[in-house]
């Protein structure tokens, strides 16, 4: 199936980085943000800047939303449950279904709603893309990781890279998505919370011998415990790649909790802390840096105003 028409739910950082570039390659009309009537109304008739480029796009309705060929869903995870009911006109037959959103859950989610058949699992990594109000900025756009999990439809994959191929979208074509996907969720329990947590930025995170520091790596080898126990083969090794990915981002850069954090919006804590506390009450594992995060972030949160 040729991908012609590309609807978004998700007006953050990443919903903007990804829409930019399909627009700038395939024409303003090939896309479009699908939001309920009142976020319409609040944001049909905005600019948004990025990298200083102002930049406005297409916005529809709910309601209205016709079929997409390909919907990207970019939403948090605590706005993952109205954004269900937000999608279902813009999901027809054929449909394709990317779920860039942090965590190792969305998939599963959207899944039992609307089919796993449908879904093909996405990674998105490498960006450090930050939006405060209607601005967006960013030094590296990342890449999309793609593939199939067993059973998955190969056909859909093959329509998703002909199209990303055909608009110069940066991808990877993962022989082991699931690997990617809890290599990503490792990086995101460190630095997400990290920066988030300790209100630092990539480099404060990253400067060694510091507590937040010691946070990132502690938090992060909790994680590699719980995947090794669910047969998720990664390393040690890998952990230090993940540290080498982070350093190559804007050190004076913050990730989606981070600017969570300057905006006084809740963060997407139990997506990390949480599951990695329940997987581990699962599986006999500690988890005692995600726990000490989570109280802090909660009590962060328990502070805006």
């Amino acid at each position: 199936m040729e991908i012609k028409k590309v609807s978004i739910v998700g007006m953050g950082a990443l919903g903007l980085l990804y829409a930019d570039h399909i627009a700038r390659h395939c024409g303003n009309e090939s896309v479009c943000f699908v939001m309920d009537k009142a976020r319409k109304e609040k944001y049909e008739n905005r600019k948004f800047e990025i990298n200083g480029r102002s930049v406005a796009f297409n916005i529809v309705s709910a309601d209205e939303v016709k079929p997409a060929d390909l919907l990207i869903v970019a939403v948090k995870y605590t706005g993952l449950h109205s954004a269900l009911e937000v999608m279902k006109n813009a999901i027809g037959e054929k449909t394709i279904i990317m779920s860039v959103m942090n965590g190792i859950s969305s998939e599963e989610i959207i899944g039992e709603r609307y089919g796993k058949d449908r879904i093909l699992y996405t990674v998105a990594q490498g960006m450090d893309a930050m939006k405060f109000g209607d601005s967006l900025r960013f030094t590296q756009p990342g890449r999309l990781h793609i593939g199939t999990v067993s059973g998955g439809d190969p056909e859909i994959l093959a329509s998703v890279m002909a199209f990303f191929d055909r608009i110069e979208m940066p991808y990877v074509e993962e022989e082991d998505i699931l690997w990617r996907m809890w290599f990503k969720f490792m990086l995101n329990v460190g630095i997400n919370q990290t920066c988030m947590m300790y209100g630092v930025s990539y480099s404060g995170a990253l400067s060694e011998g510091s507590d937040a520091n010691r946070t990132l790596v502690a938090a992060m080898r909790e994680v590699l415990a719980i995947a090794n126990a669910k047969g998720i083969a990664l390393r040690e090794a890998d952990l230090n790649k993940c540290i080498e990915i982070e350093s190559t981002l804007d050190p004076n850069g913050t990730p989606s909790m981070g600017q969570d954090r300057i905006n006084g919006k809740p963060s997407e804590v139990m997506m990390f802390a949480g599951t990695v506390i329940k997987l581990g009450e699962e599986l006999g594992i500690r988890t005692p840096e995600n726990r000490y995060i989570l109280k802090c972030v909660k009590e962060i949160e328990k502070e805006y105003v």
